[in-house]
């Protein structure tokens, strides 16, 4: 696998990995697919200085996957703070691609000055909870019943880890 810094070219096949999630309700708080303008705002705060945005590529140089820091609140006492996020393609999920992209985020994140990483996840999504936890992350949040999706209330955990530089 080879982790690259996102170019906007690839932001068609980032918001088609991401899309590939709505339907299932388990992964985004989004309940209908969003457009690649939509996500252009997004796209231009990712910094490969401060908070990438890499794309994963098989052998092929297709891309599978991508996984982003986003700031954590946005003020300037949170700078050693990110969001990490990690999307897969429908067919690479369950193959490990999800250990490497983490392990590389938590790899990285020193270079960025990131002291802590934290993961936003619905208490529904057993297979992303064990991916963090795998790595050590640990449960520093529970947000019981505040999204509704198809009528069914969702609670969303925070997960944390503190990366030793």
């Amino acid at each position: 696998m080879i982790f690259r810094h996102a170019i906007l070219a690839d932001l068609i096949k980032i918001v088609e990995i991401y899309n590939s999630t709505v339907a299932s309700r388990i992964v985004t708080a989004d309940t209908e697919c969003i457009s690649v303008n939509s996500r252009i705002p997004w796209f231009e705060k990712h910094d490969s200085n401060k908070r990438p945005l890499w794309v994963i590529e098989d052998d092929q140089q297709q891309i599978v996957g991508w996984i982003s820091f986003q700031s954590f609140y946005g003020r300037p006492a949170y700078q050693g703070t990110v969001e990490v996020s990690i999307y897969l393609d429908e067919n690479s999920r369950g193959k490990g691609l999800g250990k490497q992209a983490i392990q590389y985020a938590i790899d990285q994140a020193p270079h960025y000055g990131i002291k802590t990483l934290l993961g936003f996840i619905f208490a529904h999504n057993v297979p992303s909870i064990a991916l963090f936890q795998h790595f050590g992350f640990e449960e520093w949040a529970m947000l019981p019943n505040i999204a509704e999706l198809d009528g069914i209330e969702r609670s969303l955990k925070i997960f944390g880890k503190r990366i030793d530089n």
